[in-house]
């Protein structure tokens, strides 16, 4: 693709460069060539810049100028991955039904489905148009898809769960699994509490591989519009999680945790049950979220508290034994 074409395809101002350079891809910014395009949304790269033989760069509209042409834009970061797909063809997979694949006379599928081998539909179950289903994805009964559901191997969906439009699943994701809930009897022995509630999930919601969304015993658990969630993540019970959230790899979410619109928990965050985050709260990694977190706060720490109080608390860690010395040398001294 012309660099010329290549700006007008990503609406981004070209300046420097010939608008007849060819390029062929992308890459990252030290390892870019001539044919390559990369960006810099970090400024930590801002130097590499100035270095690199990438044939264009995207960058942000105040950016500095460098030797390299570049492709100034608001977002940097969103523009590279438009690019990426300009010059990665999409996997296609052709309407159809394998010979081992098992769906139910009474299950409703929409046009141009595409079903892999050894996919399982259950009884009553209805999805859209342009599903794509791949090799062992179990659909219990009673399900109900929206159109553009794409289910990678293995990935399965609970009885009676609800999944908007263009939800995406990774490998191994389990949906509508049981809750985990059990209560004590006079003998001390654990009784299984029915989770009959389903999983509701919105529309453009991707969820990536081994993570579990549990159904719940009353409420269900819901996930909303847009919201992101990385690989082995646990939502638990009855949880309900707001529009174009992203959680990270590892969180966990004990039940009825409820996250607000655009929160960020980021890599191996928990958060105790019937706690709130509210909207637009980052907690940054292995924090651990004891109580209601207020909008907007950024929070660190075990147990999880404002980010600037944690980052006091982590500069005295180093000084605790030294700290402790002085304080035993006073009370002995005092005595």
């Amino acid at each position: 693709m012309k660099l010329a074409e290549l700006a007008a395809a990503l609406n981004a101002k070209l300046e420097g460069g010939s608008p007849e350079t060819e390029i062929t891809g992308v890459a990252g910014i030290e390892e870019a060539g001539p044919g390559h395009l990369t960006f810099v949304a970090n400024p930590k790269y801002a130097g590499a810049a100035r270095t690199t033989r990438a044939g264009v760069v995207i960058v942000d509209e105040s950016f500095p100028a460098i030797p390299t042409a570049v492709l100034r834009t608001k977002n940097p970061y969103l523009t590279f991955s438009r690019a990426i797909g300009l010059f990665q063809e999409a996997v296609r997979y052709a309407p159809g039904l394998h010979p081992t694949a098992v769906v139910d006379a009474t299950a409703k599928m929409g046009a141009n489905a595409h079903l892999g081998p050894y996919v399982v539909i259950g009884p009553g179950v209805e999805i859209g148009a342009n599903a794509v289903l791949l090799a062992h994805v179990v659909i219990y009964r009673g399900v109900k898809i929206g159109d553009h559901f794409f289910a990678h191997a293995h990935s399965v969906v609970r009885e009676n769960c609800r999944l908007g439009n263009r939800v995406l699943l990774q490998n191994g994701v389990v949906i509508g699994g049981d809750g985990f809930g059990f209560a004590k009897d006079d003998q001390g022995r654990w009784n299984k509490i029915p989770q009959p509630e389903p999983v509701v999930i919105g529309d453009d919601v991707e969820i990536q591989s081994n993570t579990c969304i549990d159904r719940a015993s009353v409420g269900g658990t819901y996930i909303g519009r847009g919201t992101k969630i990385d690989n082995l993540v646990q939502v638990g019970h009855g949880a309900r999680i707001g529009e174009d959230a992203l959680l990270a790899s590892q969180v966990g979410l004990a039940g009825s945790t409820e996250i607000g619109n655009k929160v960020i928990l980021t890599g191996q965050v928990g958060v105790v049950g019937h706690c709130k985050v509210g909207d637009g709260a980052i907690v940054t990694p292995q924090s651990g979220v004891a109580g209601d977190i207020d909008a907007g706060a950024i929070v660190s720490g075990a147990p999880a508290v404002e980010h600037r109080l944690w980052l006091k608390y982590s500069a005295l860690l180093s000084k605790l034994p030294e700290i402790a010395k002085a304080v035993r040398g006073k009370k002995q001294k005092d005595e």
